[in-house]
């Protein structure tokens, strides 16, 4: 009889680590299944960051390249604005020079030449009473009126070109956003692969805890980058 109790504690003793062990392989088989997911949706964000980031260099190199163009055309329009003003003022200084030898012939002949816009701030200088009003401009190119057309398409050209090279900042801004990413999934790919070096079942769980937070918080700082 003693024999016959003993033969069924041990069986019921065997049946419950047998479902213990059943439990725990149960559990282990999640963990598993939960770090695939992790691995594979780390390698996936780690491409798509590498990606983005490569874009946003390029982009870079193209917006700059714009920049240096638009640069160019800014020069070359100053360099028209300063080459107008300088004749202008040329014409300017010998129609002075007419008026003072008491020549309206000549002095309507350099009229004649002065560029449109200089006409007209011209026109309005006289109306100011220069040759006797102290407080008159020193000469047509200090007028309101006055305007360059050549000047004005370079400042344009400058603030366009200002502009796009802030773009291309800000996209080499982004794409080394995208690059630490990558290295906040490279952290993550690391950690599940040396958790799963742990055979201790709450040191595992633990690591994978850890790689899933990082996981998370590394997936929403790109879903707020700007798609490049």
């Amino acid at each position: 009889m003693p024999e016959q109790i003993n033969v069924e504690v041990a069986h019921k003793l065997s049946e419950r680590e047998s479902k213990a062990a059943g439990q725990k392989r149960r559990w282990e088989e999640v963990i598993e299944i939960l770090e695939v997911v992790v691995l594979a949706v780390a390698a996936i964000a780690t491409a798509w960051s590498g990606y983005q980031a490569a874009r946003g260099d390029g982009e870079q190199s193209v917006l700059y390249s714009e920049g240096s163009v638009y640069r160019v055309q800014a020069n070359t329009a100053s360099t028209l604005g300063q080459q107008r003003l300088a004749a202008d003022g040329a014409m300017f200084s010998a129609w002075l020079q007419a008026r003072s030898a008491n020549d309206p012939q000549l002095q309507a002949i350099f009229e004649r030449r002065f560029s449109p816009e200089y006409r007209t701030a011209f026109t309005a200088w006289l109306a100011t009473d220069p040759f006797t009003s102290p407080d008159a401009p020193p000469g047509p190119g200090y007028m309101p009126a006055y305007h360059n057309p050549q000047m004005e398409q370079a400042n344009q050209l400058n603030e366009k070109a200002a502009a796009v090279e802030e773009e291309g900042t800000h996209a080499r801004h982004t794409a080394e956003q995208y690059v630490s990413a990558t290295v906040l999934f490279a952290l993550v790919l690391f950690m599940v692969a040396v958790g799963q070096r742990f055979r201790l079942f709450g040191v595992r769980v633990a690591t994978l805890a850890l790689s899933l937070g990082l996981l998370a918080y590394a997936l929403y700082h790109i879903a707020t980058l700007p798609r490049l």
